[in-house]
């Protein structure tokens, strides 16, 4: 219950939402960047703090939609992903979130991660 309490703290202090979403967004955009650069098609769902990449042509907005997403390449770039040391959901229709622990840099290095992934894919 202290972490419980702790972490309602913490959610209470000015600014923590705006941050929260800060991080989210520049994580959404740096992915959308990344796959663009890459020319792989991705469309990345936010909703709050938690991000999903789709590879599909969005929107994706329904469980139909979800279904076009190429689960085969979700799995090579989660496995890119992991050689870089970014550890991701381990299934397509799965969200990772953004938390108050992480960084504006933790942010960059997975958006570079990403980068260089999704470059693999593309070759």
């Amino acid at each position: 219950m202290a972490a419980g309490c702790a972490a309602l703290d913490a959610l209470q202090q000015h600014g923590t939402y705006e941050r929260l979403d800060a991080l989210s967004v520049r994580l959404q955009v740096g992915l959308a960047r990344a796959a663009q650069a890459a020319r792989v098609m991705l469309t990345v769902n936010r909703a709050g703090s938690m991000i999903t990449p789709f590879f599909c042509r969005g929107p994706v907005t329904d469980f139909a939609s979800a279904k076009t997403s190429d689960t085969v390449l979700f799995g090579r770039f989660f496995h890119a992903m992991l050689d870089r040391g970014i550890s991701l959901p381990p299934a397509q229709f799965e969200a990772a979130f953004v938390s108050l622990a992480h960084t504006e840099r933790d942010v960059d290095e997975t958006v570079n991660a990403a980068g260089e992934s999704l470059a693999s894919l593309a070759a």
